[in-house]
């Protein structure tokens, strides 16, 4: 995999971070804006990072390059990765994929055209704990509630109140608190129930992006409750109950971070930690690069089949609480 990465940011450098430990991985080259050439510089030299681009047609022409990790902000996410798949390249996208259904399945079809891989980079569902609880959800015998939370008051949200709106709270290009880290919580439950039969969502809504929200997802047997908030902190905390036993994970559901409790009824708790890299990060790029050194289509239709109905979910939900992405805030 000879990767080109988007941005510059936050997710950029946590995945530079363990680069190194990525079988396959050649870091090819780095684009920005001109005005962050300074910090792509010192990337590419931190990381021995071949290019350094502010051009991206420039970027996309490069032969050395066969892969695309889009890490820009969410808003994004659709026009970059669209101009990679139709270069020919393999495209990595951070979480959320587009901010709408309909742009990411015209990205699907692209790929799908030119047998190309694309993915959604969503820690979630390579973390191997992850992995460890949907093995353990059939113990608990039949199901009957689930409460998924992920609140992480955000330091951008002063700055929001006082009147300037960053990306991170701006619904134009994205934003919110259930697109950035609600999105965690809708996945982790789909990944493990699959489609519910309907999604509510309450949210505390400003200027036109939601702060916080409970969204509420129906199934046949139980509901999931999955709770986020950028406006506020909290315990976070994801709790599978069922009529024989119950899982509870204390770590975030993007890093399942410390494991999780299995307690069955009748039995003395195990706790079960089944991570041997502590990076979040790490399990969803091996999977990557081994679907691109495999050219794993079938990997890749189911990968994106989940990340369609979380995205169907996400939008269901953001209008039910009457939120319009794409859109600028009221007053703006």
């Amino acid at each position: 995999m000879k990767l080109a990465i988007l941005g510059s940011g936050m997710i950029v450098r946590d995945f530079l971070s363990i680069a190194d430990e990525i079988p396959g991985l050649v870091l090819a080259a780095i684009f920005g804006q001109e005005s962050t050439r300074p910090e792509l510089e010192r990337l590419q030299a931190e990381h021995g990072i071949g290019k350094v681009y502010v051009d991206y047609d420039a970027c996309l022409a490069d032969p050395d390059i066969d892969t695309v990790y889009v890490g820009l902000p969410n808003g994004l996410h659709f026009e970059f990765a669209r101009r990679a798949l139709e270069a020919g390249k393999h495209v990595i996208c951070e979480k959320p994929f587009t901010l709408d259904l309909d742009e990411l399945r015209q990205l699907r079809r692209i790929a799908e055209e030119n047998n190309l891989i694309l993915v959604e980079a969503i820690t979630t569902l390579y973390l191997a704990n992850y992995a460890a609880i949907r093995e353990c959800v059939p113990a608990l015998g039949r199901i009957r509630l689930i409460q998924c939370e992920y609140s992480q008051f955000s330091s951008r949200y002063p700055a929001f109140q006082a009147g300037e709106v960053l990306p991170a709270f701006d619904p134009a290009r994205g934003g919110g608190a259930l697109m950035d880290i609600g999105i965690y919580t809708l996945h982790f439950v789909a990944g493990l129930f699959g489609r519910p039969k309907s999604i509510t969502y309450t949210a505390n809504v400003e200027r036109g992006v939601d702060t916080s929200g409970i969204a509420v997802l129906a199934y046949d047997d139980f509901s999931a409750v999955c709770i986020c908030a950028k406006d506020s902190g909290g315990p976070i905390r994801t709790k599978i109950q069922g009529e024989d036993g119950a899982i509870v994970m204390t770590g975030t559901p993007n890093s399942a971070r410390g494991g999780f409790t299995l307690a069955l009824r009748g039995e003395d708790p195990e706790t079960i930690d089944a991570q041997a890299h502590p990076h979040r990060m790490i399990g969803e790029f091996r999977a990557f690069a081994a679907m691109i050194r495999d050219r794993d289509l079938a990997a890749r239709d189911r990968s994106l089949d989940h990340s369609e109905l979380v995205l169907e979910l996400a939008g269901t939900a953001l209008k039910d609480a009457g939120i319009r992405l794409g859109s600028a805030p009221a007053g703006a």
